[in-house]
């Protein structure tokens, strides 16, 4: 795998990597389900976002709804499952963007990360951080790095024992170690956040 290689040139790095097991990014479709999905779990716990999804998906008899079955689903009904009057509204938001604009699956997997961060920020309740996540783990682009993501950066900052208290100096210290990991720098990432959310043994690399 050549991103292990080239991901392995960074030492620190490396140690995390030789002591997780291998990943694969998967290129998924139902992009507007994912967001939907994506806009669930924020504020979340893991373990409450997918207790949240099951009982949409269950309005829908346990299948993946279409984009106007959504649509269609009354904020009250999502309302009455716990969703927040915020997250029934972006829910709507997403699948109303994606049926007025015709974007298909197809169309997102051929555009550039930037033109795809572009298109979906448009909607309301669709950040930045949100289109990343989808970037990397719907349609499987292997280069993303999610700068505002915080459990990323207190990885990054465990890993490699920055003291930086100036915000703007740590951003540009942090951007300045991802870039080494281009064009890989999504891997990267997964392997951060699973060393930090992990296993106690990884908690604490050595060197």
């Amino acid at each position: 795998m050549k991103h292990l290689s080239h991901l392995s040139k960074d030492k620190k790095l490396k140690k995390l990597i030789d002591a997780q097991p291998a990943f694969v990014l998967e290129k998924r479709n139902k992009v507007y389900l994912r967001l939907c999905s994506s806009i669930l779990s924020q504020q979340l716990s893991t373990k409450v976002a997918k207790v949240l999804f099951k009982r949409f998906l269950e309005l829908y008899n346990g299948k993946e709804p279409t984009a106007k079955q959504i649509l269609e689903t009354p904020a009250e009904t999502f309302r009455s499952i716990g969703f927040s009057n915020a997250k029934a509204s972006y829910v709507h938001n997403v699948c109303r963007f994606f049926i007025e604009n015709k974007i298909t699956d197809a169309r997102l997997h051929k555009l550039e990360n930037e033109e795809v961060i572009e298109l979906l920020t448009q909607i309301k309740g669709v950040g930045k951080w949100t289109v990343e996540m989808i970037l990397m783990f719907t349609l499987g682009r292997e280069d993303v790095f999610a700068m505002d993501d915080l459990g990323l950066k207190q990885g990054v900052i465990k890993l490699y024992n920055l003291k930086e208290t100036d915000k703007k100096l740590l951003h540009k210290k942090i951007e300045k170690i991802s870039v080494k990991w281009s064009p890989y720098r999504t891997y990267a990432c997964r392997y951060l956040w699973d060393w930090k959310d992990g296993l106690p043994a990884l908690q604490s690399p050595p060197g």
